[in-house]
């Protein structure tokens, strides 16, 4: 990883942990975290939002929401606003899990939900990725160049390093299967170059996920285009998250 860049270890807690759970998940990896070099995120369901952020208050670790709608406000119902997440004690949202598209949400409505993060001073964690068909047929890099510009149409060049983007093999997420390091590091890089054409690459954080766990990431976040992970289900352990936080 680049010195210039101050890796990113983000928790995506998916549909886990109610309120009281998530609180107890906060006292536990406060006692074990210490002072990390890596900066530290988790995202935990909107309904723990609030809680979360105010057990984490003097904790070295900020709050971020799983989604964000691409609208101010109006009739949407089920969903939630960029303002509504800031003021629940969110800093930045993920956008774009492949989860999330599987639902069907676009390249269009991604990149809206960017420029609303950013306009409400709030960090994007953008995911793009490939399935396992497209890296077979070897679409890899022009799948993920084109979800990268399309994704980060309305950011402007001076914004760069308020944007990171984690970058999550679809084919790796939750099966147990990792990306090679070696696999992990030609996909970021070739990431960096596509966000090099229009913005400030070298600015720009740039994370590896897809079934990180305490054993792998030491070795993934040594690659030098790999800037952090965003960890799925070993987030949920605070010991196993700790670790992987500190790999970083």
């Amino acid at each position: 990883m680049s010195g210039a860049r101050r890796p990113l270890v983000a928790g995506n807690w998916k549909m886990h942990k109610t309120a009281a759970e998530a609180v107890a998940w906060c006292e536990e990896i406060e006692g074990i975290l210490g002072v990390p070099r890596a900066e530290v995120a988790v995202c935990p369901p909107f309904t723990a939002i609030e809680a979360v952020a105010r057990a984490l208050a003097d904790a070295p670790v900020w709050v971020a929401a799983q989604n964000v709608n691409e609208h101010e406000a109006g009739a949407h119902t089920g969903e939630v606003s960029a303002a509504m997440i800031a003021a629940a004690g969110a800093r930045g949202a993920v956008v774009g899990h492949s989860e999330r598209r599987a639902l069907g949400e676009t390249d269009a409505v991604i990149a809206a939900r960017v420029r609303r993060l950013l306009d409400h001073g709030l960090t994007p964690i953008l995911c793009v990725g490939e399935s396992l068909a497209q890296r077979e047929a070897g679409e890899t890099e022009e799948w993920l160049a084109r979800q990268v510009r399309a994704c980060l149409a309305h950011v402007h060049v001076e914004e760069s390093a308020r944007v990171a983007i984690a970058y999550e093999p679809i084919w790796a997420i939750g099966t147990g299967r990792t990306a090679t390091p070696e696999t992990a590091q030609a996909a970021i890089a070739h990431i960096r170059g596509v966000v090099g054409e229009r913005l400030a690459a070298g600015a720009m954080r740039i994370l590896y996920g897809g079934s990180v766990t305490p054993e792998n990431a030491g070795e993934l976040m040594a690659q030098p285009d790999v800037d952090g992970a965003l960890v799925g289900g070993a987030s949920l352990d605070a010991r196993s998250f700790a670790a992987i936080v500190h790999a970083a």
